[in-house]
């Protein structure tokens, strides 16, 4: 089958043929339909983030089973699905609980295992990890939910616990940060959008952000949140990922605010220092968000079909699999669209 590739840090990712994938006795193989190009694939490329060599990546992504194993029980062949980014093992004690996507033994696609660039992906343990996909939605639409949407979801929903009335900053609007300007506002809340480019600025702006802060041009942006929200965010994220982010983001909440980190912190950022004085001395929450099981797409995939959210307004790019190396690498600069992009392999050569 046809597959991106790279086989160095760094080295430009190429359409190749690579083995058909190996269906294992509690998975099932994919065809898939499109995936997304995601922040956190660039990382691995960049040598971020460890992953074997030579890669695959992509790990947002939907489709049809095409083959399942012998021990899997709800799929078939011909099953629409898409599938977290956060694949659990299925057994131990959390994806017991229904916490797969903090699984120790979890598997990612385009991280573990071979990604989703590519024609065919296979997926362990498909009777916990699979998500029925509604034929309401397309496989583009679909794609842009594995990472970005379903994480934003997540972390305003169970962590954040968003309420209509309640003020939402989010800091970076890029994919993950305009898909929580979205769903924060359908879920009546007031968004407060900072970022350092314009477009991404009015991106939100036209996603239902209430106010914008310009973080570039800005001397304090958390001060600015608390301005204009009239003492600070109840909600506030950090949808980048950067030690500049993630402090600011702390210091934009009211007394007794939640942040929640969804952008990545790594190398050197790992360790990033946080105003804890004024955590404690407010009484604020701090979460880390890492994606959403399987089982609880549902609620959100009601939402999509009902037209309460409407993440295919996120895409910013559709491209093919033999252009999605260029789209990669793109991420060593400026964003040239705001939104997603997602590669569409219903379209790409043959």
């Amino acid at each position: 089958m046809k597959a991106v590739v790279y086989s160095a840090i760094g080295e430009f990712p190429a359409v190749t043929d690579v083995p058909e994938p190996h269906c294992p006795p509690d998975g099932a193989i994919v065809a898939v339909g499109a995936t997304g190009v995601c922040r956190s694939d660039w990382h691995a490329w960049k040598g971020h983030d460890p992953v074997p060599l030579p890669n695959i990546p992509g790990h947002e992504f939907a489709g049809t089973v095409v083959e399942v194993g012998a021990d899997v029980t709800r799929w078939h062949r011909g099953d629409r699905v898409t599938v977290p980014f956060v694949c659990g093992c299925g057994v131990c004690e959390f994806c017991l609980a229904g916490e797969a996507q903090v699984c120790p033994d979890q598997t990612q696609p385009g991280f573990t295992d071979p990604g989703s660039f590519a024609e065919r992906v296979a997926i362990r343990a498909a009777d916990v990890n699979l998500v029925a996909l509604p034929d309401s939605i397309d496989f583009v639409t679909a794609a842009s939910l594995g990472c970005p949407f379903a994480t934003a979801f997540r972390a305003l929903t169970a962590h954040g616990r968003l309420r209509p009335g309640d003020w939402l900053a989010v800091h970076g609007c890029g994919g993950v940060g305009l898909s929580a300007v979205m769903i924060g506002r359908a879920l009546g809340a007031r968004v407060v959008a900072v970022d350092v480019a314009a477009a991404a600025l009015e991106r939100a702006r036209e996603l239902g952000a209430e106010h914008v802060v310009d973080a570039g041009s800005s001397a304090d942006p958390a001060a600015a949140v608390q301005e204009l929200t009239g003492g600070g965010a109840h909600v506030s994220v950090d949808a980048l990922g950067s030690p500049v982010t993630a402090a600011a983001s702390v210091a934009s909440l009211r007394r007794r605010g939640r942040h929640v980190q969804i952008g990545l912190l790594l190398g050197e950022a790992a360790s990033a220092p946080l105003p804890m004085d004024q955590v404690v001395a407010q009484e604020l929450e701090i979460f880390g968000s890492h994606g959403m099981a399987a089982h609880e797409y549902p609620a959100m995939l009601e939402l999509i079909a009902d037209g309460t959210l409407r993440p295919e307004r996120l895409v910013g790019a559709v491209v093919t699999l033999e252009q999605a190396g260029e789209a990669l690498a793109a991420m060593d600069g400026p964003a040239q669209t705001a939104g997603l992009t997602v590669i569409d392999l219903q379209t790409s050569e043959a």
